[in-house]
């Protein structure tokens, strides 16, 4: 159970640590410190109005004893000196308070001064805070944009990176299909390999073919030598030879050992 216990702990760690914006922790802290300080001055406002309040007390009494001062000179010199004698009485009572109040006085204007003095040190502190809390928060928002122009740099490296491979492979077959390309023309020109008929040509048909387009060559020449003459016209005369040799030349194309199939 312990151990369950510690792994939920710690998942429930690491999903608050990726749920949490240090930003939004900053304001809310400095928001404390600002409720704080709000908490201080208010303190410093209730404790100067009770020290007005009781100077204004002190006033009120130092006036009365005063006046009683007075009425008992002046009862002194009318001969009451039994109303002198009371009025001085009056007097000293009251001058017990003034001297109570002026104690408080002191002690409140002394409490003041330090709520006063606290409520300007948080002040500078929480000045201070806000200070660093921008540059914090500015700086980490610095470091997130990096962050994600890395992680997009990363990405497009990747796909960089596989499509120089496609890149690589349609080069490498596109050499390969450009060398068996010039390997069979080569081939064909060379006459290793079958032409586009798909007829093989031996050597006797090679030499046939040869004698052939000689003798073309030969009649269409004895046919211009034959006009420029006036004489009979050449390829008739090849025609009427090319007739009377033909049953010959069959009867040695039969007698002829490679042609018996």
């Amino acid at each position: 159970m312990k151990r369950m216990g510690m792994i939920f702990r710690a998942k429930a760690n690491k999903a608050l640590d990726r749920a949490e914006d240090p930003r939004e922790t900053l304001d809310y802290s400095y928001q404390k410190q600002l409720e704080l300080l709000q908490k201080v001055r208010r303190g410093v406002a209730d404790v100067a109005t009770s020290r007005k309040r009781l100077e204004l007390q002190l006033n009120q009494l130092q006036g009365q004893s005063a006046k009683l001062e007075d009425q008992g000179r002046k009862a002194l010199a009318l001969g009451r000196e039994d109303l002198a004698r009371e009025a001085l009485s009056r007097r000293a009572a009251l001058q017990q308070q003034v001297s109570d109040l002026e104690v408080q006085h002191q002690t409140l204007q002394g409490e003041e001064e330090k709520l006063t003095l606290a409520a300007q040190r948080l002040q500078a502190k929480v000045d201070a805070f806000r200070t660093k809390k921008e540059t914090i928060k500015a700086t980490y928002t610095a470091a997130q944009a990096q962050t994600r122009i890395a992680e997009s740099f990363s990405g497009i490296s990747e796909e960089m990176s596989d499509v120089g491979l496609a890149i690589q492979r349609a080069e490498d077959k596109t050499a390969q299909l450009q060398a068996r390309a010039g390997a069979i023309d080569e081939l064909l020109a060379s006459g290793a390999l079958d032409d586009q008929s798909g007829l093989a040509k031996d050597d006797i048909q090679a030499e046939l073919d040869r004698l052939s387009g000689g003798t073309d060559v030969e009649l269409e020449l004895q046919r211009m030598k034959a006009e420029l003459a006036g004489g009979p016209s050449a390829q008739q005369q090849a025609l009427e030879g090319g007739g009377e040799s033909a049953p010959q030349d069959r009867t040695q194309q039969q007698s002829h050992p490679r042609f018996e199939k």
